[in-house]
């Protein structure tokens, strides 16, 4: 099978409601689905779109169901690449890259997000402009070679 020059993408553009989410997390599980992505990972890939997608409503856009989220999965041969685009600010990547696992964090209400995604994808960075924050996780996947 001849490859691919560029990848199959789908795109999906969301209003920042969160009760849209379950959406995102169909869309989500249903291109894991496809390239065939075993259960744990199908689990991992979700979660950590669902937390770049609560953080792109909730701290991005402050709900403001005016503003939309953008996501792009990116499908690929050997991964898959999910960005996700809201419009606001940004963020001080520094200030919530502590340890959420020692014993000053271990009861905090939030800033566990990023360190899920971390722990779950085999990619994650943050691209900050002036146009809004992307966050591009990526999810390798073993490619059986022809025998």
């Amino acid at each position: 099978m001849a490859e691919r020059s560029h990848p199959d993408t789908v795109t999906f553009r969301i209003p920042s409601r969160l009760e849209l989410l379950a959406l995102l997390d169909r869309v989500t599980d249903a291109v894991s689905q496809r390239l065939a992505f075993d259960e744990d990972s199908r689990v991992q890939i979700s979660m950590s779109v669902m937390e770049a997608g609560t953080n792109a409503i909730v701290h991005g856009h402050g709900k403001d169901p005016k503003q939309v989220v953008d996501v792009e999965f990116h499908m690929l041969p050997d991964r898959l690449e999910v960005t996700v685009h809201d419009f606001g600010a940004g963020f001080d990547l520094g200030r919530v890259n502590g340890d959420i696992t020692s014993p000053d964090h271990l009861l905090d209400a939030h800033g566990r997000g990023i360190y899920i995604m971390r722990s779950c994808m085999d990619e994650v960075d943050f691209r900050f402009s002036p146009g809004g924050t992307l966050c591009r996780l990526v999810k390798r996947r073993m490619v059986e070679s022809a025998s």
